[in-house]
């Protein structure tokens, strides 16, 4: 694992590509890259959805939209094709998060470098 984000903890960065300030990883090389994300709502009867980010073009996104639920999850994941400098982050399309990121993750590292 390269970074491993959970609520505003970050739990392992190797390398410290992933930047805590403004929740972006930098990727550092050119290759296949593994992320994913498991964002929760808790206590909300909006759906929510959330899109893994590569320099502003969603990838992949998830949707929680449950309303007969306290706590739902928006979860995914993927593979991605990275250049040296690629941005990615999440982004929350829709809905809200009353409680915010308290208990969502967000990790990702190189499968393999191209």
């Amino acid at each position: 694992v390269d970074w491993w984000r959970m609520n505003d903890s970050i739990l392992v960065n190797v390398g410290t590509h992933f930047d805590q300030e403004s929740s972006v990883f930098l990727a550092p090389r050119r290759g296949v890259y593994s992320f994913n994300f498991h964002v929760v709502k808790a206590y909300n009867r909006q759906t929510i959805q959330v899109s893994l980010m590569v320099n502003g073009w969603p990838m992949i996104s998830a949707f929680a939209g449950d309303q007969d639920v306290t706590r739902e999850a928006a979860t995914n994941a993927g593979l991605v094709i990275m250049e040296k400098g690629d941005k990615a982050y999440l982004r929350l399309e829709r809905g809200n998060l009353m409680g915010g990121w308290k208990y969502s993750t967000f990790s990702g590292f190189l499968v393999f470098p191209l």
